[in-house]
């Protein structure tokens, strides 16, 4: 799909959104950001730019951990800011987090100024991966540390057989359903299909110029933290 195909989709289907990926990861999703939260560590509040912030469930979930942080959520779909100012509101955060409308390929971010970036199941969906990970460089304190967190399939030969079935038959034909597309949910399979294995997108991570790459698995390897760090004395 190409970039205003996505968008579009996600305009379509932000208002399930949430309860669509709570039912079919079987809450795993809550899990999975809340671990994101945790591997951040830090020690005080700093800012944290969450790309790909879609209603913000990682941003929240980063907010709660840290409150002295500040948040700063940027996507590229109206549809799905809406849905995740509303919950900011709700949820009485509005002072830590902000949401921006924004592309990952050219971040409305000054250079050298986040501590942290963080991006959760989004990276897939845009085409211009290297382009998006010297943004990702860019926008970074030297030191600052980048987290990719997106979807990947068991390493254990059985559970990757079982996932394999659930991923490829089931799931995508009742995310299909249950967000009223045709299409939602087999773009969602075919796009963690052509993402780089685990040694290409760590040698991608590395030729952006990040250094100290490692990865982090979640359920068995359903879901992978990728990391990387900005040198500490580069300033650009």
């Amino acid at each position: 799909m190409n970039d205003s195909a996505v968008k579009a989709m996600f305009e379509t289907i932000a208002p399930g959104y949430d309860f669509q990926n709570s039912f079919l990861s079987l809450r795993q999703d809550v899990y999975w950001r809340r671990a994101l939260a945790n591997i951040l560590q830090l020690e005080r509040g700093g800012l944290i730019l969450d790309v790909a912030v879609g209603t913000a469930e990682t941003a929240l979930a980063i907010s709660l951990r840290y409150p002295e942080a500040k948040v700063v959520g940027v996507d590229f779909s109206p549809a799905m800011l809406k849905v995740g100012n509303k919950k900011v509101a709700v949820r009485g955060r509005k002072a830590q987090i902000s949401l921006t409308a924004g592309d990952g390929r050219q971040l409305p971010i000054r250079s050298n100024s986040a501590d942290a970036v963080t991006i959760s199941f989004g990276l897939r969906n845009i085409e211009e991966r290297f382009m998006a990970l010297g943004e990702f460089y860019r926008v970074l304190k030297p030191g600052g540390r980048l987290f990719v967190m997106e979807f990947s399939y068991p390493d254990q030969p059985l559970l990757y057989l079982m996932y394999r079935f659930y991923f490829d038959y089931i799931l995508p034909p009742i995310g299909n359903l249950i967000s009223r597309t045709n299409y939602a949910y087999s773009y969602l399979a075919e796009s963690v299909d052509s993402f780089p294995r685990d040694e290409q997108f760590v040698a991608e991570i590395a030729a952006a110029g990040f250094v100290n790459p490692k990865i982090k698995k979640l359920t068995f390897g359903i879901a992978k933290i990728f990391q990387g760090y900005k040198k500490p004395q580069e300033a650009q």
